[in-house]
């Protein structure tokens, strides 16, 4: 959550956005704008340092350092290149991909195979800050922009580009150029965009996890291609709400013994800071199934939800949880043509419950 005490930073997309601008300004006019100032989404304006400049006989480049602000992104600290130079008249805008840039390779994305992965909003920032410059220069909006970023195909292997089909590098990306410090849109807007692909290759199955382990047992569980993975985190609500509106035929919701329990016990974000598994009801739901009254007790107080599953090993626990967190997920789905299943690993990935259409 944004904090007034947490700093905010600029999107790939924005320091693209003012590398280009301060490239084509130099490239008529022999002068680098430094600091640029470009126009945010919002209206807003904001200045960007110019990090490196090169001025070519034909082209201009102008680099931008990537400050996220205190969001511990992938990409902080990132140097992001625009190389521009002119297009043939009436070619319009063309926009590519520089070393460290992605190309995209699988449908489902909001930008189509065989493009650079150049997002919509930040191709429009970029278009609409060189119609200005053109337009002050009185020349034609015709501009070749190569975008890259400094070791962007290495930064790209500790984000979801390889199992979205982005190849080479990182994405452009953002829609208000302003990085708000552990925001969850990107993450949300990342598990939207798994769902498209994944529907977009026709899988009928998918599986969504809370984490690393948990999404490497239900792979191997059910021999699933990585394209089928979604790396849901503590958002269950968010992903189930966009399942529902964009359904694939069967879904597998995958995870820990603690946020399994949290899902069964009605909530949708998993995340500690929303709340704790609630103990009482726990041990209430162990004393449904035949935990005697100093286990049930034993299970209210126990330390940790794990160490309550450990105090019920003789008890049907787990199961009586996927049972209940089926009910939960299916009640978002609603009727949406979803098979539903859930499955509870321990922390080697061993299943503990499964429940739902298992075939």
């Amino acid at each position: 959550m944004d904090t007034p005490s947490l700093r905010r930073g600029w999107t790939t997309g924005a320091c693209a956005t003012a590398g280009t601008r301060a490239a084509a300004m130099a490239l008529l006019t022999g002068q680098f704008p430094d600091p640029c100032t470009i126009r945010l989404p919002g209206g807003q304006e904001a200045a960007f340092a110019l990090a490196e400049t090169r001025l070519l006989p034909n082209a201009a480049m102008a680099a931008v350092v990537k400050d996220a602000g205190d969001d511990p992104d992938v990409t902080h600290g990132a140097l992001i290149r625009a190389t521009v130079s002119r297009g043939d008249t009436g070619s319009g805008i063309l926009f590519r991909a520089g070393p460290g840039v992605g190309q995209v390779t699988l449908p489902g994305l909001p930008i189509p195979p065989g493009e650079p992965a150049i997002n919509p909003v930040p191709r429009r920032m970029m278009t609409e800050a060189l119609e200005a410059v053109s337009t002050e220069a009185g020349v034609g909006c015709d501009w070749v922009v190569d975008i890259g970023v400094d070791d962007g195909e290495r930064l790209a292997e500790k984000t979801l580009n390889p199992r979205l089909g982005i190849r080479g590098g990182l994405s452009i990306l953002g829609t208000t150029g302003i990085v708000i410090p552990f925001s969850c849109s990107a993450w949300i807007d990342s598990i939207h965009r798994g769902v498209d692909v994944a529907r977009a290759l026709n899988l009928s199955h998918v599986a969504a996890a809370t984490g690393r382990t948990s999404e490497e047992a239900v792979q191997a569980l059910y021999g699933l291609p990585e394209q089928a993975l979604i790396d849901m985190g503590d958002f269950a609500g968010g992903t189930l709400k966009y399942l529902k509106r964009h359904p694939v035929p069967r879904v597998t919701i995958a995870g820990g013994p603690a946020k399994m329990t949290k899902l069964a016990q009605g909530r949708l974000d998993l995340h500690s800071k929303r709340g704790a598994v609630d103990a009482t009801e726990l041990a209430a739901i162990a004393r449904g199934i035949g935990a005697d009254a100093a286990l049930t007790e034993a299970i209210a107080n126990a330390n940790t939800t794990l160490h309550a599953f450990e105090l019920a090993t003789n008890l049907p626990l787990a199961a009586a949880i996927a049972a209940r967190a089926h009910a939960v997920a299916q009640d978002v789905l609603g009727d949406a043509p979803i098979a539903l299943d859930i499955v509870i690993f321990d922390r080697t990935g061993q299943v503990m419950a499964r429940h739902g259409q298992l075939s």
